[in-house]
């Protein structure tokens, strides 16, 4: 994969549809696929990342091409580099990691994206867990970790961002967390 300094991501209302748009968008720029499925509810998702300019390029042509099939999109320009490992749960925590526990869950995937680039920017947090539609109903989900000021700060504005969209389900701050919660991560 190369160096990655934006994401890209569409959120479509039809698979079959959703495979065409991949199609356009990956002829129309160097972009590295991220993310290309189905999701639940009969949605399909794509998420892209490169260079700004060419992620910008193949978003537009995905969304010239899509038409009335488009839920929800978004370009981040200079996506906080720890959007990636969480995107992809790679992200492995240690217990001396483990601080208070932030949980964000949005309507969609695309806005939990956004979202979590939000909260990464704003505040000192971990983003340990970016789970996008998958066996949760076509919803976001964000799962972040620091001390309980960052991650308060941190799913304060990922929040505003979800809520902004009109995409907000709930925010929830867990200062002091079992550590049974972090068990998948360790």
């Amino acid at each position: 994969m190369s160096s990655q300094k934006a994401i890209g991501a569409i959120e479509l209302s039809s698979i079959g549809i959703g495979y065409q748009i991949e199609d356009e968008m990956l002829k129309a720029a160097a972009v590295d696929l991220l993310i290309a499925r189905t999701i639940c509810s009969g949605k399909y998702l794509i998420v892209i990342g490169g260079g700004v300019s060419d992620v910008e390029a193949a978003l537009q042509a995905g969304l010239t091409a899509a038409s009335d099939s488009i839920i929800d999109h978004l370009v981040i320009p200079n996506v906080h580099p720890s959007i990636f490992p969480a995107l992809g749960q790679s992200v492995a925590l240690e217990e001396k990691d483990m601080g208070a526990l932030g949980v964000l869950e949005t309507f969609s995937g695309v806005s939990v994206i956004a979202a979590a680039d939000a909260a990464a920017k704003a505040a000192r947090v971990t983003l340990f867990r970016i789970h996008v539609a998958m066996a949760l109903g076509g919803k976001g989900l964000c799962l972040m970790t620091g001390t309980v000021s960052d991650v308060r700060a941190g799913i304060q504005v990922a929040a505003e961002e979800a809520r902004g969209r009109g995409l907000l389900v709930s925010e929830t701050v867990i200062p002091r967390p079992s550590r049974e919660l972090f068990g998948d991560y360790l």
